[in-house]
């Protein structure tokens, strides 16, 4: 389970295929020199982005990939 409390890069690093939703929330994450020390509420914040929707989806979309309900948390 993806949290707010995980940096960007530990996100990106066990999910690469989160990507899309990053950018679908005007988060140029991968890119950012800060992703390796941001946690997810940082970065959501940094940006005015809804963390509470940015984390439904990525747990939505990690849920997705591994429908087993297995997905590293």
């Amino acid at each position: 389970m993806i949290t707010k409390w995980m940096t960007v890069e530990e996100i990106l690093l066990c999910y690469p295929k989160m990507v899309p939703v990053f950018a679908q929330h005007g988060l140029a994450c991968p890119g950012c020199s800060l992703a390796a020390f941001d946690s997810l509420e940082r970065a959501a914040k940094a940006h005015d982005v809804d963390l509470t929707a940015l984390i439904r989806e990525l747990n939505d979309t990690a849920a997705e990939a591994c429908p087993t309900g297995t997905f590293a948390q």
